[in-house]
């Protein structure tokens, strides 16, 4: 397990773009899985929307993607030190949202590696409340140093 602390020590996300609190099981240049804690105190409900609140599909991708970021870095050789490099999104495919997510939620997050050559990594991306598919794509990432 990875906590929010340890993401922040791989990824440099911070408040309020830090969109991953957890990683649960992770299997390098495989399969990661973590989630996000959805509270109504999140400042995106603030404009989105006020008398109605649905969490973002743009987010829950970035999510999805920073999951994916986590074990792009992780899968990498140790002597590489994650604090030099950022992953930059290349692309987004297949993108389809199914269910809305609203505060309360536990935005459940599944990336399992496509395709990784060198930088280059291509993820199926999935993301579930309560078991339930509420969002997926394939994300497109390159690692790069800052």
């Amino acid at each position: 397990m990875i906590n929010v602390s340890q993401i922040q020590e791989i990824l440099p996300h911070r408040y309020p773009f830090l969109l991953v609190d957890r990683i649960v099981d992770l299997k390098k240049n495989e399969i990661v899985k973590g989630y996000k804690n959805i509270s109504i105190s999140d400042p995106i409900f603030l404009g989105h929307f006020p008398d109605h609140p649905i969490y973002p599909g743009v987010l829950i991708l970035e999510g999805m993607a920073q999951t994916g970021g986590v074990l792009a870095f992780e899968s990498m050789d140790d002597k590489v030190d994650p604090k030099s490099k950022v992953v930059y999104f290349t692309g987004i495919d297949g993108a389809k949202f199914r269910n809305p997510v609203r505060p309360g939620d536990r935005l459940d997050y599944e990336m399992k590696v496509v395709k990784n050559r060198g930088n280059m990594w291509v993820f199926k991306g999935q993301a579930f409340v309560d078991e339930n598919l509420v969002a997926e794509a394939e994300l497109k990432a390159m690692i790069v140093d800052k």
